[in-house]
């Protein structure tokens, strides 16, 4: 078979920029198809929940010019993943105009666009139920019902490489996907040509997060990746970067329940028995990946639902003994918000962020510090109502002013503050589907329109 050659220049396009050097270095090398993840759920509920992005369109355009340019002079297929971070319809429909607008912009030449969606109204879902399907939880999870579906705000399903090979076959030259499993948009173009599951899955794998796959660390640098009869090749297109055995094993077993398994619809990629050679400066080789096929198709869910509105007050504390004290002195501020507001956890919460001592890990900090000579609190309520979740945090961060501790003699007050006001912070949402719903067809979900951006 022809070996086929991919380059990726960012692992989640718009965060940050790309790096336009390496990334020219990859298209120097001529590469069958420029490809680029844009999602992740890493960054948390909310921006599914409320269907914005949580990139900055202005990096977004960036990286989109960059590869869309670079597509067209080469004349080969450019394919992005999770459209907007999330892969909604609204980050489908915000790639295509942005496309447009470039194509305008630049004067390119015809070609053939299409656009898949990922996204699923919670009506729908809820028919299903009714009807006995199941929707079933992962990790742990419960299996979905009508009210979690209820609380969900938006829902989008994780497409495979079946659709995106579909669209390639009917001609697209630029593939805009919704919500997409990572390594599916890699694997699309190598399975059309012919390459094993295995192969084809463990490249999408090992290129997702582009250059974190290599070493030393550097983000947003190109990765060129190879497929051929002999095995999978990974190659760091930065001068001073590699791709070793290690930085290629490491990534592929990285955010793993099982390091040695990724799921897709259709099965999953068996990485047990990989093989890992230096074959070059800059190059490793990878063999003996497995693609095991499950004799059902299951379709990833992915669903968030609004909690609460939520409001910050920022402060700080130096005095010692309050330090030393710092649990009496919450609990005191707490009793008051009880005292004025009702229980805490009723109609309300509040949480006081303690940073310098546990805010990221609070009570599974394995390493509690000894004495700090200062702390930063980020005290944080959340309430239906936005209003009274501001009158909520302004007195309970005051609260720390006045916390009356023993031996206390002083009236100067225990805390000092960022700034004297209530921050309106985004809504709070939570993950409410993680879910995997059965498939008559991989293609089930997703719906894909075409489009002909005509010359300029």
């Amino acid at each position: 078979m022809k070996p086929i050659q991919i380059i990726t220049p960012t692992g989640h396009l718009g965060t940050t920029p790309l790096e336009k050097a390496s990334f020219e270095l990859g298209c120097a090398r001529n590469p069958d198809f420029i490809i680029a993840d844009s999602g992740s759920a890493d960054i948390g509920p909310y921006p599914l929940g409320a269907d914005r992005a949580a990139s900055n369109e202005v990096w977004q355009r960036h990286d989109i010019e960059a590869m869309l340019l670079a597509a067209r002079r080469l004349k080969i297929p450019l394919i992005i993943g999770s459209a907007s971070d999330t892969g909604t319809d609204r980050g489908v429909e915000q790639y295509l105009r942005i496309v447009r607008e470039l194509a305008a912009e630049h004067r390119l030449g015809a070609f053939e666009l299409a656009a898949i969606r990922s996204e699923l109204a919670v009506p729908d879902l809820i028919a299903r139920l009714e009807k006995g399907q199941i929707i079933q939880g992962l990790n742990g999870r419960a299996d979905a019902d009508v009210a979690l579906l209820r609380r969900t705000n938006t829902v989008v399903a994780v497409m495979g490489a079946e659709p995106i090979r579909d669209a390639l076959n009917a001609g697209a030259e630029v593939v805009i996907a919704g919500r997409s499993s990572d390594p599916a948009i890699f694997a699309a173009p190598l399975l059309n040509a012919g390459y094993s599951a295995a192969d084809a899955f463990f490249c999408g794998k090992a290129m997702e997060c582009a250059s974190f796959c290599g070493e030393p660390f550097m983000g947003k640098e190109t990765i060129l990746g190879r497929v051929d009869d002999s095995g999978v090749y990974v190659t760091a297109m930065h001068p001073d970067q590699r791709c070793t055995p290690a930085s290629v094993a490491s990534h592929a077993m990285y955010e793993r329940l099982n390091p040695f398994r990724e799921y897709v619809p259709g099965g999953y990629l068996d990485m047990s028995n990989c093989r890992y050679e230096q074959v070059d400066e800059k190059t490793t080789r990878v063999t003996g990946q497995t693609f095991v096929a499950d004799t059902r198709t299951w379709i990833k869910l992915e669903g968030s639902g609004k909690v609460a509105e939520r409001a910050l007050f920022i402060l700080g504390i130096r005095d010692p003994y309050t330090i030393a004290n710092l649990e009496r002195a919450i609990d005191w501020a707490k009793g008051k918000l009880t005292e004025r507001f009702g229980p805490i956890g009723g109609s309300y919460n509040v949480f006081y962020h303690v940073y310098g001592r546990n805010a990221v890990m609070e009570e599974m900090e394995p390493t509690p510090a000894g004495s700090p000579v200062e702390v930063g609190i980020v005290v944080e309520v959340t309430c239906d109502d936005f209003e009274r979740a501001d009158t909520i945090c302004h007195i309970a961060a005051k609260n720390l002013f006045y916390a009356r501790l023993p031996n206390v003699k002083g009236t100067a007050g225990t805390a000092a503050i960022l700034s004297d006001e209530v921050l309106r912070a985004r809504p709070a949402y939570e993950w409410t589907l993680n879910h995997i719903i059965e498939a008559r067809d991989p293609r089930e979900f997703f719906t894909t329109r075409f489009e002909r951006i005509a010359a300029r």
